[in-house]
Formats: C-alpha cells, sequence, structure tokens
C-alpha cells in the first residue's frame, strides 16, 4: 500500500546478493533485535506485544527489545508473553531530543526520502528527506535500553519529565534532562540525528560516556543507504560502535498495509493523499536473525554489538522495586500492633456482643495479614474509609473484600462475614502470593473527585496516580476510521457501524459478520471493501490510545515514579500511570479502586430531600429489614430505577424468584450473571424455589453448604467449601483450585490439582460416581461462579433503593435525576415511572427550576420540579446564574432574564421552546417569537409584557406555572406596553409541545408520545402494555412502544431483546437468532416498533415472541435507548 517510487540499492557488498553469507557467529548464540515498536507507540506500530513475541520465537531470537515511542505502556505485556516463551524482553523507550537539531524523524535510521511534513502531536515519528531537514532546535530522536534497575528507576523519571507539562502524546526532554537520567542506560541514535549535527554527538558522548552507540538499519532504499555510508564513515571516525537493527514496526511483512492505515489516520489523512508520508515499503517487519545478519555481511561488528548489548541489557520488569507506603504509627507501635488496636476497637462496636466466634475469625485473620506483612495496606484503606466518614462521604468496600471480618469491623465493608458465613480465605490466604484486592463504591461526582484529591495530597504527586485503560479499537471505530482512510462513501460507512454492534464475546468469524454488515449498508463487492473487511479485522483489538481508569489509583512508598512513568491525565490537576489494572497486577503493584458508583450519589442526595420534604429521617444504614411494601414491589418487578435489579432480565426473574428477605436479593444480584447463566444454573434453581423440582445434592456431606441456594453452587465460597469438605483442601488451597480453574486455565496445573481432588475426595470415603459428579461440578462453575459477598454488598444498596421508591418515589426519581448518567434507563423512562406510579412532575420554568431537580410542596405530597441541567445547551454557569440572579429579585421580562444571566441566543431558544418561559405569560411559539425580536433587537418589546388569557387546553405541563396551580390561574409577567405586532405563529399542539420537549431536554413533564397515538393504535389492535397481563399464554398481541432498551447477550445464544414503553409501562419482547438476522436493520436502528407475535406466560412472567416488526412513524419520543450494554 505504501509509495514504491524509491530505487532499491543493491546489496551492500559488490557481489550478487545470492553469494552474501552472514559470517558464521555473527550475531553469536544470542541473536537479539533491539529496536521495536509495538501499537503502544500509538499510531505507529502496527503488532501487539504479543504477536511480536511469538515472532521473535518462531525465529529462534533469544532476546528482543521493545522501544515504544514515550513510555513503556507494552513493557507489562512484552515481558509477560516473552517470559512465557523462554525469553528475554529487553526494556527501552525512544523520546524526542529538543536542541539535538534532527528532525522529528526516530532516532534510528529512517529512508530519507519518505518525507512527512507534520507537525505537533502528529510529529511523533517518520523520515525526512535530507534536503527538507528541519533546523537545530527541532527535536531529535533517541533511543534508550536499560541495563539496570538503576538505569530503569532513571528511564521512568526522565519519560515523566517529557511528558510533563505537554500535550497528549508528546514526549520531549533536553540535554539538561538527560544528563541526570544517564546512568544504567544505553543510548542509540540513527542517521536523522546523528548526522544533523555532529555537536549533538559530541554531547550525547559526555552524558552517556561509553554508553553511546549509532543505530543502523538497511531496508533497500536508495538514500538510506547513502546516509549509511555517512554513518558508518562517522562511527569510525568518533570510534562509536555501530549497533545493527531493522527498525521493527510490526510483526510480519502482511503487517504494512495497516502501519499504512495507521499512519494514515496519525497524519490525519487519507490513504490516496498520504503519498510518500508513508513508508516506501513492507520492510520494518522483525526478519529472521539469518536475514538480518546477510543485510550487514559487510559490517559483522554491528551485528556482534547488537548481540554483546543486548547481553548486557539484563534488566527485566521482574526488579521493580515497588514498595507499599509507610503509615506514620505512636511510637513504639509496629503497622500490626496498630491494625490490631483498631480492629479490636471497631469490633467493640460492630458486634455487639462479641462472641468467641467473632474473636476467633479475628485473629485467624490478623495472623495471616501479619505473616503476609499486609497490615500498612489496610491501615492505609482503612484511613481513606476514615476520611470519608469524617467528611460524610458515604464509602462501602465490594468485592471479595466482604468476606473480611477485619474489613467489617474496620467499617470497610458493610456486610458481617462470621453472620453470613463467608469465607475469608476467597479474599486473602498465604498460599495466594499476591496483593489483596479492596475496591471501595464511592458517590460518583465530586464526592469520589474529593477522596481522589485527598489520595494525592497525602502521598504527593509522585507518590500516587491513577491506573490507565488503555483504549482500543473496536468494531464501530474500526469501521469508521478505517472507511475514512480508505475513502469510501461516508453515508455507508455510517450505516455500517450503526448495524456493526461490535463483535463481542460471539463465536463468529470476524472477517464474515463486517462482511454481512457491510452488504447490509449497501458497500459495493469490490476491493475496496474487501480490503476494509481485512483491515477491520487486523486493527480490532489494537491499542487507539491511552486514557484514565475509572477509579483505580497506585500508591507507592518512594517515588512511583521510579517504577513506572506517570503522565498527565485529560483531567486538569490529574496524572495517571502508563499501565492497566492488570499489569499492575502482573507485576505486584498495589492497586486501589475508588469506584464512582451513580447509586450511593443517588441515596446520597435522596436523604436531605425526604428529610426537607417529608420530615422523614432515614438512616441508610439501619433501615427496617424486610419490610413488606419493599418486597412486595420487587417481587412485582416494579424496579425501574433500582439498583442492580432494574434490567430486563432481572425484571424477567423477580416474579419467579419471589424475594421476601435479604437473602433472597443476594441471590438474585448473583443468579443474573454470565456465569449462572452459562452453567445452566437459573432455571433448576427456579424449579427447586417454585417446588417443581427436588432439592439434590452430589454428597450428604455437602448439604450444608448448599443448603441455602436449594442444592445449586451459585457463589465462589461454596466452590472452596466443597473442596475443603469433600477433599480435605484448607481455605488457601482451595482458592487456589479456584483460580487455576478460571479463565485462564493451565492443563499441568488443572490435571495435578484434580488428582489431588481425586485423592482427597477417596480419603474421605466418596464413591467414584459421587466424586466424577463433584470434580465436572467444580471444573465447569469454576469459570463462572459469582462472589456471595459481592453478591451481599450489591443487594444492601439495592435493598436500600428499592426502599427509598417504594416510600419515598419523588424524592427517589428526583435523586435519581440528578445522580445521572447510571443504572439502566433513560431519563425520559425515569420520569414517566413516577408519573404512572401517581406523581407529579413539573416542567422546567426559569421562574422555579433550580439548577438540579428539587421537589416542591403541593396538598398531595412532594412533587418533582425538572432542573435547568436538563436543557440542552444550557451552560451550567448560566444556569446557576438564573437561580442566583431569581433570589436577588424575579426576572420581569425575557428581556430581563437575557440581561441579567448572559444568556446567548440559542440558549433562550431553547428555554422558549421547552415553555420554560411561560411564568412570562407567552405560549411557546410566541416566545420563540419575541426571544427571536430580542436577538435582532426590534423595538421595546422587552421592557416588559401584558398579560394575556391562558387557553383552557394549556396544561401544566404547558405553563411551568408556580406551585399548587392548576390548570388556569398561573402568575402573570408584570404590566408593560404591548409589543407592535402580534404573534403571527399558531400555538404548539400537544404532540408538538412533546416532540419539542425531548428534543431540547431529552425528557418531558407532558404526555407519553405513544399516548397521542393510542387511539389509531387501538382501532389497529395494539395493546398497552398493561393489557397484556389480562391475555391468556400463547395468544397473538400486537404491542407498541418506544424501543427504551436493545440487547443480544453472548448468554443468550443469538437470541435479541427488546423493551419497548408506552404510556402505560414496560413491554419485553424476545426475538429469535433468524428472525433477528431476517430484520436486523429495522430491530437495531427503529426508535419506536410495532410488535405482533405469541404472548407467553411463566410464574407472572409476560414476554412477546416477536414475529412481525413495523417501524412506528413519527412518534415523537426520545431516540435514545440503551443498546447491546
Amino acid at each position: 500500500m505504501g509509495s514504491t517510487t524509491e530505487r532499491r540499492e543493491p546489496p551492500p557488498a559488490d557481489r550478487p546478493a545470492a553469494h552474501r553469507r552472514p559470517p558464521c557467529g555473527a550475531f553469536g548464540a544470542t541473536p537479539v533485535e533491539l529496536c521495536c515498536r509495538s501499537a503502544f507507540s500509538f499510531l505507529d506500530g502496527a503488532s501487539d506485544p504479543e504477536q511480536l513475541a511469538d515472532r521473535a520465537a518462531a525465529l529462534g531470537y533469544a532476546a528482543v527489545g521493545l522501544a515504544d515511542f514515550g513510555g513503556v505502556y507494552g513493557a507489562p505485556r512484552f515481558h509477560r508473553a516473552m517470559r512465557k516463551l523462554g525469553l528475554r524482553a529487553i526494556v527501552g523507550a525512544e523520546v524526542a531530543l529538543m536542541g539535538g537539531g534532527a528532525t522529528a524523524s526516530a532516532g534510528v535510521p529512517e529512508p530519507s526520502s519518505a518525507s512527512r511534513s507534520m507537525s505537533g502531536p502528529a510529529a511523533r515519528a517518520g523520515p525526512t528527506p535530507r534536503s527538507a531537514r528541519s533546523p537545530a532546535g527541532r527535536p531529535g530522536r533517541i533511543m534508550l535500553l536499560v541495563r539496570t534497575r538503576e538505569g530503569y528507576r532513571r528511564l521512568c523519571r526522565l519519560l515523566t519529565r517529557g511528558h510533563a507539562g505537554r500535550p497528549k502524546g508528546e514526549c520531549i526532554v533536553s540535554f539538561d534532562d538527560l544528563a541526570p537520567h544517564a546512568a544504567g542506560l544505553t543510548a542509540l541514535v540513527g542517521p536523522a540525528t546523528a548526522l544533523a549535527d555532529e555537536r549533538t554527538l559530541d554531547r550525547l558522548a559526555a552524558i552517556f560516556p561509553g554508553e553511546l552507540r549509532l543505530a543502523i538499519a538497511r531496508h533497500r532504499l536508495r538514500d538510506e543507504e547513502r546516509d549509511n555510508r555517512a554513518l558508518v564513515e562517522l562511527a569510525r571516525r568518533r570510534r562509536l560502535p555501530l549497533v545493527a537493527t531493522n527498525r521493527v514496526r510490526y510483526a510480519t511483512p502482511e503487517d504494512a498495509p495497516l502501519h499504512d492505515v495507521l499512519t494514515c489516520l496519525r497524519l490525519g489523512t487519507t490513504l490516496s493523499a498520504a503519498g510518500r508520508r508513508l513508508l516506501p515499503d513492507a520492510e520494518r517487519y522483525l526478519r529472521p536473525p539469518e536475514e538480518l545478519a546477510a543485510l550487514f555481511a559487510d559490517l559483522p561488528d554491528a551485528l556482534a554489538e547488537a548481540a554483546e548489548l543486548g547481553a548486557r541489557c539484563a534488566f527485566t520488569l521482574e526488579n521493580l522495586g515497588y514498595r507499599f507506603p509507610d503509615v506514620p504509627l505512636p511510637p513504639g507501635r509496629t503497622a500490626d500492633d496498630e491494625l490490631r488496636a483498631r480492629v479490636e476497637a471497631g469490633a467493640r462496636e460492630r458486634y455487639r456482643p462479641l462472641a468467641p466466634r467473632h474473636r476467633a475469625q479475628l485473629e485467624h485473620e490478623l495472623a495471616v495479614i501479619a505473616g503476609l506483612g499486609l497490615a500498612g495496606y489496610f491501615l492505609v484503606v482503612h484511613d481513606l474509609v476514615r476520611f470519608c466518614r469524617a467528611a460524610g462521604i458515604l464509602a462501602q468496600g465490594r468485592g471479595s473484600a466482604a468476606n473480611s471480618a477485619v474489613c467489617y469491623v474496620l467499617g470497610i465493608t458493610a456486610v458481617d462475614p462470621v453472620g453470613m458465613d463467608l469465607l475469608f480465605e476467597r479474599f486473602l490466604s498465604a498460599e495466594r502470593g499476591e496483593w489483596p484486592d479492596i475496591d471501595l463504591d464511592l458517590p460518583s461526582g465530586e464526592r469520589r473527585e474529593r477522596v481522589i484529591r485527598y489520595v494525592q495530597e497525602k502521598y504527593g504527586p509522585h507518590g500516587a496516580a491513577m491506573t490507565a485503560n488503555v483504549i482500543t479499537y473496536r468494531g464501530r471505530s474500526a469501521v469508521r476510521e478505517v472507511g475514512k482512510v480508505l475513502e469510501l462513501p461516508a453515508d455507508a460507512i455510517d450505516r455500517t457501524a450503526k448495524l456493526f454492534h461490535g463483535w463481542g464475546p460471539f463465536p463468529v468469524v470476524l472477517r464474515d459478520e463486517l462482511a454481512a454488515r457491510a452488504r447490509e449498508a449497501g458497500l459495493p463487492d469490490d476491493r475496496r471493501t474487501a480490503l476494509l473487511l481485512d483491515l477491520c479485522t487486523r486493527l480490532h483489538g489494537l491499542p487507539r490510545h491511552l486514557g484514565q481508569h475509572s477509579g483505580g489509583m497506585v500508591i507507592a512508598g518512594g517515588r512511583l515514579d521510579e517504577v513506572v512513568p506517570l503522565e498527565p491525565a485529560a483531567m486538569p490537576g490529574r496524572t495517571v500511570i502508563q499501565w492497566d489494572k492488570d499489569d499492575c497486577a502482573d507485576l505486584g503493584i498495589l492497586k486501589v479502586d475508588l469506584l464512582g458508583l451513580g447509586m450511593l450519589r443517588a441515596l446520597e442526595l435522596a436523604v436531605p430531600l425526604i428529610r426537607e420534604h417529608e420530615g422523614v429521617e432515614i438512616d441508610l444504614a439501619h433501615l427496617p429489614r424486610d419490610d413488606p411494601r419493599t418486597y412486595a414491589m420487587i417481587r412485582r418487578a416494579d424496579t425501574v430505577g433500582v439498583f442492580q435489579i432494574e434490567s430486563r432480565a432481572q425484571m424477567a426473574t423477580l416474579p419467579r424468584l419471589r424475594p421476601e428477605r435479604f437473602y433472597d436479593l443476594v441471590v438474585e444480584v448473583a443468579l443474573i450473571r454470565p456465569g449462572p447463566i452459562v452453567g445452566q444454573l437459573v432455571h433448576p434453581y427456579l424449579e427447586r424455589r417454585a417446588g417443581r423440582q427436588p432439592v439434590t445434592v452430589p454428597h450428604p456431606s455437602l448439604e450444608p453448604i448448599l443448603r441455602r441456594t436449594l442444592g445449586v453452587p451459585l457463589f465462589q465460597e461454596q466452590l472452596l467449601r466443597i473442596a475443603m469438605v469433600a477433599a480435605g483442601f484448607t481455605g488457601g488451597e482451595a482458592e487456589e483450585l479456584r483460580r487455576a480453574l478460571g479463565s485462564k486455565r493451565s492443563t499441568e496445573r488443572m490435571a495435578a490439582i484434580e488428582r489431588k481432588l481425586r485423592a482427597g475426595m477417596a480419603a474421605r470415603g466418596i464413591d467414584q460416581a459421587a466424586a466424577a459428579e463433584i470434580v465436572r461440578g467444580i471444573a465447569g462453575f469454576a469459570r463462572y461462579g459469582f462472589p456471595e459477598s459481592h453478591a451481599a454488598s450489591f443487594a444492601l444498596i439495592a435493598y436500600a433503593s428499592a426502599y427509598l421508591k417504594a416510600h419515598h418515589p419523588a424524592a427517589f426519581t428526583c435523586a435519581l435525576l440528578n445522580a445521572w448518567p447510571l443504572g439502566f434507563y433513560h431519563p425520559a423512562t425515569l420520569v414517566k415511572d413516577l408519573q404512572r406510579h401517581g406523581g407529579t412532575v413539573r416542567p422546567i420554568d426559569v421562574a422555579h427550576s433550580r439548577w438540579d431537580c428539587t421537589l416542591e410542596c403541593s396538598p398531595r405530597g412532594p412533587v418533582l420540579r425538572l432542573g435547568l441541567r436538563w436543557v440542552r445547551g444550557l451552560r451550567a454557569a448560566v444556569g446557576r446564574r438564573i437561580v442566583d440572579e431569581r433570589s436577588v429579585r424575579p426576572f420581569a421580562s425575557p428581556g430581563d432574564l437575557a440581561r441579567r444571566t448572559g444568556l446567548r441566543a440559542g440558549e433562550l431558544d431553547a428555554l422558549a421552546e421547552l415553555g420554560a418561559l411561560g411564568c412570562f405569560g407567552l405560549e411557546r411559539r410566541e416566545a420563540l417569537w419575541q426571544v427571536g425580536r430580542l436577538a435582532r433587537g426590534d423595538g421595546p418589546l422587552w421592557d416588559g409584557r401584558a398579560e394575556r388569557p391562558r387557553d383552557d387546553g394549556d396544561d401544566e405541563a404547558e405553563a411551568g406555572a408556580g406551585q399548587g396551580a392548576g390548570r388556569r390561574g398561573r402568575p402573570r409577567a408584570v404590566n408593560g406596553p404591548a409589543p407592535a405586532a402580534p404573534c403571527p405563529l399558531p400555538r404548539m399542539t400537544t404532540a408538538e409541545r412533546a416532540r419539542a420537549d425531548y428534543e431540547a431536554s431529552g425528557l418531558t413533564a407532558g404526555v407519553h408520545p405513544l399516548g397521542l397515538h393510542r387511539l389509531a393504535l387501538s382501532r389497529a389492535g395494539v395493546l398497552r402494555a398493561t393489557e397484556l397481563l389480562e391475555r391468556p399464554d400463547g395468544c397473538w398481541v400486537a404491542v407498541a412502544g418506544l424501543v427504551v432498551v436493545r440487547q443480544r447477550p453472548a448468554t443468550a445464544k443469538g437470541f435479541f431483546f427488546l423493551t419497548l414503553e408506552d404510556e402505560t409501562g414496560l413491554a419485553n419482547v424476545v426475538v429469535t437468532p433468524a428472525r433477528y438476522e431476517a430484520d436486523r436493520v429495522r430491530l437495531v436502528s427503529a426508535p419506536a416498533l410495532v410488535v405482533e407475535g405469541p404472548l407467553q406466560r411463566r410464574d407472572g412472567v409476560v414476554t412477546i415472541r416477536g414475529v412481525r416488526f413495523r417501524e412506528l412513524g413519527a412518534p415523537g419520543g426520545p431516540e435514545v435507548s440503551r443498546d447491546f450494554r
């Protein structure tokens, strides 16, 4: 795909290539390639680290150096892959050198004819003709390879410095930066830097005494070989060693077209326009060692120097030197002493009375923690929780930490593991040999940010940072970006991307799946489309850029930037490390997750609303247990907005499971997960719960373990206890069993553990048939079991949210809207759900709305007032200014409003369209007419506005009027001169008002769009959602609604699910795989549908099996649905 206009240079020596052979032992016994880039040189490498490692192993390399630009982003993955293959990964990085007197090209050689005219972040790499080289002062490039641990520490600090204060993707250092960071590093420069200005070499030689090398590559290009001859002469004259390399950008020659596409994306151009800015050939692959030796047959010393340098670069990531921060302690106390003191104090508070079994469990856990030297870790997390408590911030630990009684008495978690008989070893054991994982759920938004700032301030800018999140190319992004580069029709590419909802976990041939969507979208069956399919398949999963993890923080003792480089995050004041959470776990780096949970934010917001408007004090930690109204609501699956149990699948299960107490919620949370569904455990459990299937266990000894889940193993803790009871495993051994049988399986390890498991069961008299059943169950269940502790932690929040919805619906919905985004449903659905439950919702109004949604008093109780935050395009600062100015004195007119708040014309238009100016006595179109005249500055209109009577048809949703007002009698604007001419526009109809609401705010306090179509729909035999409950099983029905959810989970074997919303509620539709493929375009794109098919009824759950589908034209609702999540 690249340009091939450059003439190839003959072989370097004056003899035919067929007679050139590498000298015996040119590489010695250890062939190496020192200069590789992976896809972590974002948009300038076309292979991931694992592909490079596999290629290196196949070719017989002993060691390979990975030196991505600006960082060690891919180093952990490369280290892991190379170690698994028995090879050594050399750590390095490439940086731009300010004052190097070179171009923006790489520090290792590039063909000078393949010019790249770019600037800024796009100038990350690439060759430049000698004639076009930039003047001195433009950054050159230098590659740094790590020899020792000290060198690695200095490289990390240097990279941190290179990124500091610079735009994303830039890493530029100066000679002054290099000097204090040179120890333990070897520097390589190529002709682009070395030949530009020999003063650069003088300074580098002084900074890296004896550790400066000239890197030379050969890709059979004429201008490149001319530079190479000059480089060889320079090396001889200055007595600098040459190092042979191929400057690898991808693993195999077949990856070159993908590199061309990535280059175009980096430069913001198309393939046809890129021209000579692309690499001119497909030579930058990882060559076989003998092929590389043949290229450098005339320079055997360059090959030998590469091998010798590779051997000297002995540092690996196994020797990072990471340590956890020390904790300030009272004089004379160790960390173990301090932890014990805090645990004893917390135990007296949590356990009343403190029973012997509580003490025994705490002593056991403290002994394990002390033996592993982890007391400091628990103290650090406890410090975070104490800060949250002092600041009034809700904080709750989740995950396996809830298996720990120590975490419970310290207030880190809210689940009593002794009372629930949870297993500590699921969280921590001596056998695991890794850090425990404690995740803290915090209210999303500013409250979580406050906790993050506390950590950053406590441990300093070099002691704490966020973990990275590597953003990769997925289906839609790959289709759009490759299609743009190939200049395929934009509308067809857009249709393909919309129809293509990712490959996900389905067992499909990626290229075939994309080809089917491309045909549906109308792409021609030609060479460019074939190229699109091939390139998108190759691009899938490659890194696009570095993002920031939602809440993971790494904390270190000493300098974190000596363990991993830091760089500025997109959010001001944040820094992010260059590795993600999996990298940290593999390398033994401690991560604490401070996760923003929208529902915690909603609960936090709801409590003061209830106190202020209902006079009820809510203590979330001491809600009434097993509240009848709450559980009755849950059994009806009336759970829109309720944490964890509001999804389509959860709603379909609740009437069958019929929860009555807290542990039923724990089961419900765990049951609808990929694991139990794939493991085919949902149906047996529900059948046993309904009494239609007997409760059985593989062996009587397991009955106490499986009793609470009716003989069906749902939780990982049950697996551990089965191994302990049936085979005599210790808790730590049982956890190792679970991990061995998990997602990353080792055949040898599994076989050894199975032998031990069978031997243990035989020793306890369990016969072979029962043992075989237990082994099969454990082997299958280990991959998908859910932690009981995690389910219990989530069930606490689920119950709290359900309680508030059942008893305080207006406050709960108000809090949900203010905490959004969260949960499963769009705000429009949340508003309609409240109205269906008898709640009153008042529209956005500049005279009454605050920025957030609020509650207002009415004779019928609190009613919800929508906030200005939902006006699309309204700036937050202006919205808050409206509230502040209104508190000084009411607005006299739209002109007064605009003058005092600085509203822009578009913001005024949005407010007028929403009816938010109804307090001035203006109907919506009249308000639009008037603000249009205001924008033009017409006449004295804005001195005031005379009263005008309202039509009887103007309802509450239209008027935006004051508290307790009915259809008429709204507050009028002050008297003033009337406008010169009345508004000539007709009033908006009810349907037009609903559409305007959705377009300008995404929700409406008025009529549901389906209500406007109900007469016609009923005449056509289309039922309301509530009417489905009255129809018998098997009857043919039709239902219509806005599409609020689309799902096609991997666990459903290709079935497709829709949730439709009409004015009465929700209706669930299931579509077979064949029908989905036949109607895919309509099903994945229509905002509203009419669906026909047989009704299915089972245990109170009603579903329609969709057979016929047609789009409902012009419903006037929001075109926003939760798709494929």
